[in-house]
């Protein structure tokens, strides 16, 4: 089939000389003008796991693309390691990363023009910023993640990235030498490749390829892998085939894909901040997501993944059953999901995995059958109250219980709550409140995963529950409420708790509630002041002024 409705009028224009001078001068020859361009974004740094083999797998992505008779063109966005940023200011600017990383895609795309995109992400924000873009633009795309890594050890215990915040509250517990300290973190995170858990970038890959806009198996495959080259060298055929078909993000990301993404993000386990990413992402396609979706979504499906945080395996064990597409032909089998999605390959989410493996329930127990779940309903839930007039978001994986009633423990931010911890502020029973986190806040919303492992580690995870306007890593597990709306920058009821007051949360009922009478709140409303901005400069200050709710996917291209 021809493509010459897909050829570069831009370039052939004979009123645009310098456009083809400057595509002579990188090499192109006048047939190459003749050819669909596509860019190819990498995420590739040195400085994280998760993103330093990018840059390779995008120059494999490059040959493949050349290989189909098209023009590949390579580009690159940044990339914040989340890991490295957690426990410090840096973590400020992670989800602020994921506008950055739409927003420059977006740039690029539609100055160059390029008639199609292909995305090689690791991190967490990569990849939800990558899509967004993928929407705004709406040409042809596809998604290739950079896969995960393998497992760490240590004196014959299995270590990931959450093994090493955990082993700082052990230490400052004095539960640990200082040799298994060290050890722990030298040997958490083996090589190249995103963190192992169901944390949050193989929940967002786990979710994009359910989505339809990876192809089969990305999600799943090892970064180090000859299956992630493999998938590489299919991208090139893949892309063509997109252009051919004039099939595009918003034919694919539709409301019954989303419904899709989101089951397989409850049968996983996935991390919370699916909900901030998804509703974004949906936006950018003209698709209405929001919190309560990710509340009747989780309410009918069961956890069905024994993955870490909270359960025993990594997504290297999901790869060994069959990967997420074995997953998906069982979640579809038991009428979870729409069948009938269009996806990348030009197929349906059923063609796609009709060739699965079929999971074995009486070999394997990374995934269980649903007649014995993990849990009967999904871990996130959307919590309201007096305390999230507009919502906030926990995660519940049944180990914790339904229900916390205590009383408060509050500190402006995460770096108090490290202090307090050592010198023995929080007590069992305490409702830990981290407030001044929030999207304006910080600003930027940063992850509390450093004192949720600092918590466990102390051996408080069981008796104590944490609440906060921030965020958290899909690598928290414990009783934790986040996201909740309207945070305290804003006068949400968040900033008017005081230490020693009553929070209950219920989980069952979908409420968390401060009980302190409406008087009493009133004044403490009355006496409030809204602090000044933490950001006067910069793409913080920036990102205060124009972010939306967590509730609204803090977004920052709306009004």
């Amino acid at each position: 089939m021809s493509l010459n409705r897909y050829s570069r009028t831009i370039t052939q224009d004979p009123t645009l000389p310098a456009s083809q001078a400057m595509l002579y001068g990188i090499g192109l020859t006048e047939q190459d003008l003749k050819k669909a361009q596509v860019g190819i974004v990498s995420t590739g740094f040195d400085g994280n796991t998760c993103n330093m083999h990018l840059n390779k797998l995008a120059e494999e992505v490059k040959t493949s693309v050349w290989d189909n008779d098209l023009v590949g063109l390579i580009f690159h966005t940044i990339g914040v390691s989340d890991g490295i940023a957690n426990g410090t200011e840096g973590m400020r600017y992670s989800l602020v990363s994921r506008e950055v990383i739409a927003d420059s895609i977006e740039t690029v795309c539609g100055a160059q023009h390029y008639d199609a995109l292909i995305a090689v992400v690791g991190c967490d924000k990569n990849m939800p910023g990558s899509l967004i873009a993928m929407g705004r633009l709406n040409r042809p795309s596809i998604m290739v993640y950079g896969g995960t890594i393998a497992g760490g050890h240590w004196k014959g215990q299995e270590l990931n990235i959450v093994s090493a915040f955990e082993a700082l509250g052990e230490k400052l517990a004095n539960k640990i030498s200082d040799e298994d300290y060290k050890g722990i973190i030298q040997h958490a995170c083996p090589g190249a490749g995103a963190c192992g858990g169901m944390y949050t970038a193989n929940t967002m890959a786990s979710a994009i390829e359910a989505l339809g806009m990876a192809l089969p198996y990305s999600s799943s495959n090892p970064a180090l892998s000859k299956e992630k080259s493999m998938e590489c060298a299919q991208a090139g055929k893949a892309i063509l085939n997109l252009l051919k078909l004039d099939l595009k993000p918003r034919d694919i990301m539709t409301r019954e894909a989303f419904e899709n993404a989101l089951t397989v993000i409850m049968a996983l386990g996935g991390s919370t901040n699916a909900v901030l990413h998804l509703i974004a992402m949906a936006k950018t396609v003209g698709v209405k997501i929001t919190q309560e979706d990710f509340q009747r979504i989780s309410d009918k499906t069961p956890v069905l993944g024994d993955l870490k945080p909270s359960g025993k395996y990594l997504m290297g064990d999901v790869h060994r059953i069959g990967g997420v597409p074995a997953v998906m032909k069982y979640l579809l089998s038991k009428g979870f999901l729409h069948g009938d999605c269009i996806t990348v390959t030009g197929k349906t989410l059923k063609e796609n995995i009709a060739g699965a493996l079929t999971l074995n329930f009486k070999e394997q127990d990374v995934i269980v059958p649903v007649e014995n779940p993990i849990k009967s309903t999904g871990h996130i839930q959307i919590l309201y109250g007096n305390l999230a007039e507009k919502g906030s978001v926990a995660k519940i994986s049944g180990k914790e219980g339904d229900a916390f009633k205590g009383r408060a423990r509050v500190f402006n931010g995460e770096f108090e709550l490290i202090d307090g911890i050592r010198d023995g502020k929080v007590k069992a029973g305490d409702v830990v409140v981290i407030r001044y986190v929030g999207p304006k806040g910080a600003p930027g919303m940063p992850e509390m995963l450093k004192p949720t492992s600092a918590i466990i580690g102390a051996g408080l995870g069981k008796s104590v529950a944490l609440i906060t306007d921030g965020r958290f890593s899909g690598g928290t597990h414990g009783f934790v409420v986040g996201h909740i709306t309207p945070e305290a920058f804003d006068g949400g009821a968040i900033a008017l708790i005081e230490n020693d007051d009553w929070i209950e949360i219920d989980a069952k009922n979908h409420r968390i509630s401060l009980l302190v009478d409406e008087p009493t709140l009133a004044n403490r409303k009355r006496n409030w002041k809204q602090p000044p901005l933490r950001a006067t400069s910069g793409v913080l200050f920036k990102y205060a002024k124009h972010v939306k709710t967590a509730a609204d996917g803090c977004v920052t291209d709306e009004e």
